[in-house]
């Protein structure tokens, strides 16, 4: 008789630990990432720009889940693009102090083209104060989020918003086509052309118009945290001096307005494939609007949009957590001898090495990746929560493949997550490479070899499909 009591005892205690596990906890964090010191170096442009001022301030921010077995890291910066080694870097120490692997931490940039330069790219030069001041403040907001945790419950909806989305790919009549930087004309596509002119024929890819809402709430069913996701590259109409979070930034205020969250509410806007789309309208252009109220504009558009949907999500507290990374090598596109030659040539003759013209700076990247390795290692990650999936690549991925991961995904919804875990530039599909135009231009922000995002779809695909 002992020997039933005391297997209905193990039998009850192993049930209750299983039920404890199962809770979920969640933490969240924004650190202030703004310089301490200006003027300061922005990326965005061919030419170096110096921030004077910062218009809003720019954080880290971050989202910590744990399941009782998985604890996993979610971080969005207010950057245009942080490299590997920034993030390598923090995640170390953030581990170190936490205990969260690295392996399941995902950081990622917002892509604002108003924050300080974090990466060597054409001819903008990042402050090495300011690089550890960021690294050290993304490991600090996995940290603080670590701090947080508290039992909540995590919901999800999607909501769509294509008005301000636009393909900025545009097939134009042959007298608009220009020449691109290594003197070719066999380019297909222009990109950006001027607005509202006749020579517009149609864009050469699509949009992914959905807007993915990630929500935490506390037991007392008050609003923690919200990761959400749009394909849309930035708005701008900030300042060419100031530094700005964008609408990225924009948006994490509206939102915890709209919710009447406590000041300790995280809200967080992460880029998704968005390489190829902009908010430009083309073919009838908006009116010009005073600095920053386009900013506004589309955050308060993103903020009601989920105001139409939150009522329908289903929150849970027993929501288990699956992440996995892996690795993948690409090759890298490097100039020929003669397209070397001819850069050699330009940069000779640059009448001002420190405020190089266009074609000078496309000749300048030629140089340099004909002195880089032809192979480059790119992290790729896939996190799954219920029955949200979410993929990351550290490119700026073009629409198309966006769509075709969340298509084939063997899960109900997937979330991408652009710009995540490094740089490695533009991602067009095979397609857009045949078509030309500048996001296919060989330089520092596109060398990966025009089968990549190939490649990346595949890997991801597996990936998702080993977690199913």
């Amino acid at each position: 008789m002992w020997r039933v009591i005391l297997s209905l005892l193990l039998f009850l205690s192993t049930q209750s630990s299983s039920v404890v596990a199962s809770e979920l906890r969640g933490g969240a964090a924004a650190i202030d990432i703004t310089p301490l010191k200006l003027p300061v170096s922005m990326t965005g442009g061919f030419q170096d720009r110096q921030a004077k001022d910062a218009h809003d301030r720019l954080h880290a921010r971050c989202i910590v889940l744990d399941d009782g077995k998985t604890k996993i890291a979610m971080v969005v910066c207010d950057s245009c693009l942080i490299t590997r080694n920034i993030y390598d870097a923090a995640k170390r120490e953030a581990s170190r102090k936490t205990g969260i692997p690295i392996h399941r931490m995902l950081t990622s940039a917002t892509h604002t083209h108003t924050a300080p330069t974090a990466a060597p790219l054409a001819q903008c030069h990042p402050d090495p104060a300011y690089i550890k001041q960021l690294t050290r403040q993304i490991s600090q907001s996995i940290v603080a989020a670590d701090k947080n945790l508290q039992k909540i419950e995590l919901g999800w909806k999607v909501a769509f918003l294509p008005e301000e989305v636009s393909n900025r790919r545009w097939f134009v009549k042959e007298s608009a086509m220009v020449a691109n930087p290594f003197g070719g004309t066999e380019d297909l596509v222009r990109t950006n052309p001027p607005r509202g002119i006749d020579v517009l024929l149609k864009p050469a890819g699509p949009v992914d118009p959905e807007i993915t809402f990630l929500s935490l709430r506390n037991q007392q069913q008050k609003s923690v945290a919200m990761f959400a996701n749009y394909g849309l590259h930035y708005v701008g109409g900030i300042p060419s001096d100031q530094l700005s979070a964008d609408y990225f930034g924009e948006f994490a205020r509206q939102i915890q307005s709209h919710l009447q969250a406590e000041a300790s509410f995280v809200g967080m806007m992460s880029n998704g494939a968005s390489g190829d789309v902009n908010n430009y309208q083309f073919r009838e252009p908006r009116e010009s609007k005073p600095k920053f109220i386009r900013v506004q504009e589309v955050a308060s558009a993103v903020v009601k949009k989920f105001a139409t949907v939150e009522d329908d999500i289903s929150y849970r507290s027993d929501m288990k957590i699956q992440m996995i990374e892996q690795e993948l090598t690409l090759g890298i596109r490097q100039p020929g001898a003669n397209e070397l030659k001819r850069a050699k040539e330009l940069l000779k003759q640059a009448a001002d090495p420190n405020r190089l013209t266009i074609n000078e700076v496309y000749a300048q990247e030629s140089v340099r990746l004909s002195e880089a390795k032809p192979t480059v290692t790119l992290k790729l990650q896939t996190i799954i929560l219920g029955d949200l999936a979410i993929v990351t690549i550290p490119c700026e991925v073009f629409a198309d493949i966006g769509r075709e991961i969340k298509q084939k995904s063997p899960f109900r919804h997937t979330m991408v997550v652009a710009l995540a875990n490094g740089y490695n530039g533009y991602l067009p599909t095979p397609k857009q490479h045949a078509l030309g135009g500048y996001e296919t231009w060989r330089s520092g922000w596109s060398y990966l070899e025009t089968e990549a995002s190939v490649k990346i779809t595949e890997t991801l695909l597996k990936m998702l499909n080993d977690q199913k």
